[in-house]
């Protein structure tokens, strides 16, 4: 038997909500797989990137890479981070950042395990399998329970989604535009041309 999935799977399992060590240890043992955890306690399974897709996601967590060298305040990440909500979910986002006063919170420990803290600042960078509605449901999540600022950028519109933590959002029409990272990520700055297809 064979199983194709050309869309986040929806995984589940017929035993009890998983405990949060459960959880981390069912990912363990499926390294391989992108695998998040949604409110309710079911498993979601991503599968892998396009080229297309890829490239994109890898161009934002870059730059905030490069960002976050210069500053060397708080942490930054790509996708393969577990983020642990206050609603129960468990996350990945595409790129972040964890402010210094969120991340000294942490104990070791903790620092060794599913992150149990939100990031102020989240980039998803929708892809050819991703669901528009299921992704803006997921920033209204990530804003619902703690961050500060989310991007939600959506190439094939040509779109990108601003999410703040007072409630007000923006839509940014064009790649030909640069976003700032405003007061919670002072001095981050993505020109959105980097996510164009190359030739």
């Amino acid at each position: 038997m064979t199983l194709s999935i050309n869309a986040p799977l929806d995984v589940n399992l017929p035993t009890e909500k998983m405990s949060d060590k459960e959880f981390f240890d069912f990912c363990m043992a499926n390294k391989k797989l992108r695998i998040e955890r949604d409110k309710y306690g079911n498993i979601i399974i991503m599968p892998p990137l396009t080229g297309n897709s890829g490239y994109r996601e890898d161009e934002v967590a870059v730059e905030i890479k490069i960002w976050h060298r210069k500053i060397r305040i708080g942490m930054a990440y790509g996708s393969n981070t577990g983020f642990i909500l206050p609603n129960g979910a468990t996350r990945s986002p595409d790129a972040s950042w964890t402010s210094q006063e969120r991340w000294d919170k942490l104990t070791e420990q903790e620092k060794d395990e599913f992150l149990p803290v939100v990031p102020d600042f989240i980039i998803e960078v929708r892809s050819k399998s991703d669901s528009l509605k299921q992704l803006k449901d997921k920033m209204e999540e990530w804003m619902e329970n703690g961050a500060r600022l989310a991007w939600l950028i959506d190439p094939k519109n040509k779109t990108t989604y601003i999410y703040r933590e007072n409630g007000t959002s923006d839509v940014v029409k064009g790649f030909d535009k640069k976003l700032s990272g405003e007061d919670v990520a002072v001095g981050f700055e993505l020109d959105l041309s980097l996510l164009l297809k190359k030739n």
